[in-house]
């Protein structure tokens, strides 16, 4: 048997981070048992449909590289992807489960239906269908059938017994057909639900693998009796833990919750932001955390699938994404960072020997802005950044060190860091005090900030000589002004 597993995201927006973990949860099963992965495009509920929806699903899953085998743009035996174009299919198998009697007309309108629920709720019950239009006798249905008057199809569950299937993650999972309602398969517009589009495109597409959310896991049960009714083998279900924002509320698009492409503006690698997702319900073997997408194919098992709930630490996903910032080479860095230090900086700098520096300071690549903005100009600081205890200076003694190390720096030709490095720390000697009395300041007058990506003459090599000398000598005349 060939696995055969599916995403089917209905295109109501960006895709949330709950998504696209079933998407790469169905993608590595595939990938591991050298089966198919199929895209479906699953949109009948018309009335929460997106514009360019789908067209950020298709983006999104080729770039995080979960390249589908089968799907609306790239076509496919099984055809089309998209339930909208399916609808002759759907309403075929819903009036075959009216003529096999697992499905009904039902004419009721909306006041008999409201009515009905509200007595139920008046009686302290689970409001349900009581199929009355059940009940109908043929003749009448056809009668009504003929004179145009509006219906839908309605599943036709048993009221007693028990329905039974097994969950490769939750196990045996039994319900009473009691709980179960007859829902509706096809409404009265001609568009079919969730519950009658997934079944039979599930089978008509080969679907052996369903892998979705615990959210579906009580309704497969009427799923399963669609498969029954039409002669057809059930798939193998994988339900998956939901993802939660904190210990009681879950993750959701609805909520305004944080989608892949909000992170990936929020300067998060794709590779990170996968690697963290596939450890949000499921651990590998061993104690190690960070997996290329091919590592994670080959090492994926289901046994590895809790059942348990995964809380979403962005911290986490935070620390990971330093990881890969830092495992990048300095030419993919730079290719990555390219938007960001273009928009941050407006002098010409060395990038590379920027890089150098930054790289490893960042855990988002939305940080470089705040990391470099003062190479393009000197912020407006404060003098009491002269002070620190630990170097012993002060605004009053960095003056005339400050004053020496200009033109100390102003004699080095060769204007690289460790040329300046010689430089200060000769100075430092002469001066008969440590080399932090002298480079500290010099960070200071140069950099104007308390944190920099890179220390003084590291600094100084990337603004160059010209500039620096420029920055010492406003610095210089600072501090003369206020002491």
């Amino acid at each position: 048997m060939t696995v055969r597993t599916r995403f089917a995201p209905s295109p109501t927006g960006y895709l949330h981070i709950g998504g696209l973990r079933t998407a790469l949860y169905a993608w590595l099963y595939a990938r591991k048992n050298h089966g198919k992965f199929i895209l479906r495009i699953e949109d009948t509920d018309r009335n929460r449909l997106v514009d360019e929806a789908s067209e950020i699903i298709y983006r999104t899953l080729r770039d995080t590289g979960l390249t589908y085998d089968e799907g609306p743009d790239v076509g496919g035996p099984v055809g089309p992807y998209i339930q909208s174009q399916r609808q002759e299919i759907y309403q075929q198998y819903a009036r075959e489960l009216v003529e096999r009697g697992a499905a009904y007309y039902c004419f009721c309108k909306k006041e008999r239906l409201e009515q009905m629920r509200s007595q139920a709720e008046q009686r302290g019950e689970v409001a349900k269908y009581d199929k009355h239009c059940l009940r109908l006798s043929k003749a009448e249905v056809q009668e009504r059938l003929a004179a145009g008057e509006p219906y839908v199809i309605r599943q036709n569950i048993p009221t007693e017994g028990e329905t039974t299937y097994e969950d490769m993650v939750y196990g045996t999972i039994t319900v009473p057909m009691a709980d179960l309602e007859d829902n509706i398969l096809l409404k009265s517009d001609g568009w079919p639900t969730y519950n009658l589009a997934n079944v039979v495109d599930d089978h008509l597409m080969g679907i052996t693998h369903v892998i979705r959310g615990i959210e579906y896991l009580s309704s497969t049960p009427k799923y399963n009796l669609l498969y029954d009714a039409l002669g057809w083998e059930r798939p193998k279900y994988i339900h998956l833990p939901p993802v939660m924002k904190d210990k009681q509320r879950k993750l959701s698009k609805r909520h305004g919750d944080a989608s892949y492409e909000d992170f990936i503006a929020k300067g998060y690698l794709k590779e990170a932001i996968l690697n963290y997702i596939a450890l949000l319900g499921w651990s590998p073997a061993g104690e190690r955390e960070i997996y290329s997408l091919e590592e994670l194919a080959e090492v994926f098992d289901l046994s590895g699938i809790s059942k348990s709930s995964a809380i979403f630490d962005v911290d986490k996903l935070t620390w990971m994404n330093g990881e890969y910032i830092r495992a990048l080479s300095v030419e993919e860095f730079l290719n990555r960072a390219k938007p960001y230090l273009d928009a941050a900086l407006t002098r010409d700098v060395n990038r590379t020997k920027l890089a150098k520096l930054i790289q490893p300071r960042l855990e988002t690549l939305a940080q470089i802005p705040e990391k470099v903005a003062f190479f393009n100009q000197m912020p407006d600081y404060s003098l009491e950044l002269y002070t620190h205890k630990k170097m012993k200076t002060t605004p009053e003694n960095s003056l005339p060190i400050l004053q020496e190390a200009r033109e100390a720096l102003a004699q080095v030709d060769d204007f690289s860091n460790d040329a300046l490095y010689e430089a200060l720390c000769a100075l430092a000697e002469r001066l008969e005090v440590k080399n932090g009395r002298v480079l500290w300041p010099v960070r200071v007058a140069i950099s104007g900030t308390a944190v920099t990506p890179g220390g003084a003459t590291e600094l100084a090599e990337i603004l160059g000589k010209e500039e620096t000398l420029r920055r010492m000598d406003q610095s210089i005349q600072k501090l003369q002004a206020a002491l």
